[in-house]
């Protein structure tokens, strides 16, 4: 029987709260004590104003590269964009570029939820940066803290595909369903003033209102949330049937839009209780996909959300904070209980799913029709980095783009920008502008860095245990090199790497993960699917990070002698079990320079034979990898040809 809008509300079975719980019921709805610690002439927030600053989008740290013995904390503030869906206009963008040199550290990050974030902005002008924003048709409200996160959906700007329109007009809506409604963001940063913005859907703003058989706390500022909000962050996400662009098995609760013949909207299916979050050596915190919950009807859509996240704020766990997502509510309830109680809160019944096709990763790189007569466009960023750095010079190459042709974009679920609505004759003009900034083409990026991703860690996140940014490139570098060497350089796989087990690069549902356990040292998962549909495991507790090679060439090796065909790597690993590969590797002799070759070339051990490194300027090797990737060929392939062609005319 569902519950009426007057029913108490069922609390959960802990009653004691942490210590968190306490400052936001005293925040006065995000207010305190924010408002009156910016107004003090210091260059941090106090630990208590930390966590109800994040509510408002920003998070305080310390760059641990600038730290100095026996002075105060280099302290500055790392601001987010909340972005339904990855949508940035022209005008926040210029804005956004415009703060990264004027308050921040020259560059912008590009984030695993499609939003942007500045980093070294100081406490001083972390107002000033905020209104900007939000005078530029930005907003950052929400983007952290114990609430519903950036809603993510596929960024294909498909204009002759309703359910991709579709997919981001709901992400949008439900992104605007579940803002805080406080006023204290517009008193804080912009004086009172509420920016202009775009109008919300009526049916978005009547279910917020709606006395339906979700417990509402109608009384206060915030009808969904209430004065505690969740008890801790909450994740969505919404796609199309097929398209896993936004990991949705990783998500809190995704939703796949559902259309009849016509293109209409018909309803969608839902998954609920992802979450990659975790804690080393706290067996009782885990990574978790998300279950298969049923599908809703479209005019029903938005009170099921309601009903999830009030089921959510009202049994998750407000005590231990480490087992407050959501994830492991489905985890101690199940399936079915969870079910029962969204269908109370909701007041009807769920369908089945729908039948659906396979899901598979999509990145929408390079140039795509977008269905309208004009063209798309998906860049590669490295990690998420927009900088200008050397030759390469990226974020100079964004900003013309955006001054020139006055292009939306919209970022990626994995770091990466697509401009859209670009007109057919303007192609060659962004194409000479790219090429002049020394931003590669698709074709010329190495498939390893294209599937490859981190979260930004050292310096700047106070959670890292080691680097992550800045090591992974190295990294793909190394691999690479080892493939190559072992006759896999043509072989691309998803690789993932954290600097703590927070999973913000989401890793655990990488090919091989990476995830942060020492200094210098990594944890090691295997066997995720190329689609991220299934969970990685951890394959080893610590690797050091100059262990690289010697540790992956034997898992590497074995995976190309007995992989089926056309078998990926993370594939192989979960289907031979890692009581085999350790068996290999136990079994494993290294590849030895001085080992006799067989008639194949290869190593008496049956590896394949060693190859030896030289070195390269910078500029030729990156003359290379275009060369080879224009040949279709591996770079290392192209310097035997060139130096064999060499000597021989040389000898004769």
């Amino acid at each position: 029987m569902a519950k009426s809008a007057s029913s108490p509300v069922a609390a959960p079975t802990e009653t004691r709260l942490s210590k968190v719980e306490g400052l936001k019921e005293r925040s006065n709805f995000l207010r305190e004590p924010v408002a009156s610690e910016l107004l003090l002439d210091t260059n941090y927030f106090s630990n208590d104003a930390i966590q109800i600053l994040k509510f408002h989008g920003s998070y305080q740290q310390v760059d641990r590269d600038l730290q100095k013995p026996g002075q105060e904390k280099p302290y500055q503030m790392m601001l987010r964009t909340r972005s339904p869906g990855g949508f940035i206009p022209p005008q926040l963008y210029l804005t956004l570029d415009r703060l990264a040199s004027e308050y921040g550290n020259e560059t912008l990050r590009a984030t695993t939820r499609q939003g942007f974030q500045l980093h070294g902005i100081l406490k001083k002008n972390l107002k000033a940066t905020i209104a900007a924003i939000v005078n530029s048709m930005g907003s950052t409200l929400g983007a952290c803290g114990d609430l519903n996160r950036n809603v993510m959906a596929p960024p294909a700007p498909y204009k002759n595909r309703p359910e991709y329109q579709l997919a981001l007009a709901y992400a949008n809506n439900i992104a605007d369903l579940l803002t805080p409604q406080t006023g204290a963001y517009y008193e804080i940063w912009l004086d009172g003033e509420k920016a202009i913005s775009a109008e919300e859907d009526p049916a978005v703003k009547a279910a917020r209102q709606s006395n339906g058989s979700t417990p509402m706390r109608l009384d206060t500022e915030e009808p969904i949330y209430g004065a505690t909000y969740m008890p801790r962050k909450f994740k969505c996400a919404v796609t199309v049937p097929g398209d896993n662009s936004v990991d949705l098995f990783s998500q809190d609760l995704s939703l796949v839009v559902i259309t009849n013949e016509q293109g209409e909207l018909e309803g969608f299916n839902v998954y609920a209780g992802g979450g990659l979050g975790r804690t080393h050596n706290k067996e009782e915190t885990f990574a978790r996909i998300a279950d298969e919950i049923g599908f809703v009807g479209a005019a029903d859509v938005y009170g099921l959300v309601k009903a999830i996240v009030a089921v959510q704020r009202d049994y998750g766990d407000r005590f231990d904070r480490r087992h407050s997502r959501m994830k492991y509510l489905l985890h101690d309830w199940g399936v079915a209980k969870f079910r029962d109680h969204v269908e109370d809160y909701l007041g009807k019944k769920l369908e089945p799913a729908r039948p659906l096709p396979a899901w598979r990763y999509e990145d929408f790189l390079g140039w795509h029709e977008q269905g309208d007569g004009h063209l798309f466009l998906g860049l590669s960023i490295q990690n998420g980095r927009v900088h200008d750095q050397g030759d390469f010079k990226l974020r100079s190459a964004l900003r013309q783009i955006v001054e020139r042709f006055q292009l939306p974009m919209l970022l990626t679920p994995h770091q990466n920008v697509l401009f859209y609505d670009i007109k057919p004759g303007d192609r060659a003009a962004i194409e000479k502008i790219l090429t002049d900034c020394g931003v590669w083409a698709i074709e010329q990026i190495d498939p390893l860095e294209r599937l490859a991703m981190a979260c930004p860690a050292m310096p700047t996140c106070g959670l890292a245990i080691t680097e992550s940014e800045r090591a992974l490139p190295g990294f793909v570098e190394r691999i690479r090199s080892l493939m190559e060497r072992l006759g896999l350089g043509d072989e691309s796989f998803v690789i993932r790497m954290t600097g703590c087990p927070n999973g913000c690069a989401r890793p655990y549902m990488a090919e091989l993960g990476f995830v942060g356990s020492a200094p210098n040292a990594y944890q090691v998962w295997l066997g995720g699917s190329p689609s991220q549909t299934r969970l990685a495991q951890t394959f080893t507790e610590r690797m050091k990070d100059t262990d690289l090679e010697s540790f992956l060439e034997p898992i590497l090796v074995y995976f190309k002698r007995s992989r089926e065909p056309g078998e990926s790597f993370g594939d192989f690993c979960h289907r031979v079990g890692f009581d085999t590969l350790r068996h290999f590797m136990q079994a494993y002799r290294p590849i030895d320079a001085k080992a006799e070759k067989d008639g194949q070339g290869r190593a008496s051990n049956g590896s394949a034979a060693p190859r030896h490194r030289i070195g390269i300027r910078d500029e030729l090797y990156k003359s290379v990898q275009t060369l080879a990737a224009d040949r279709g060929q591996s770079a290392t392939a192209l310097i035997n040809e060139a130096i064999a062609a060499y000597l021989n005319q040389q000898s004769n």
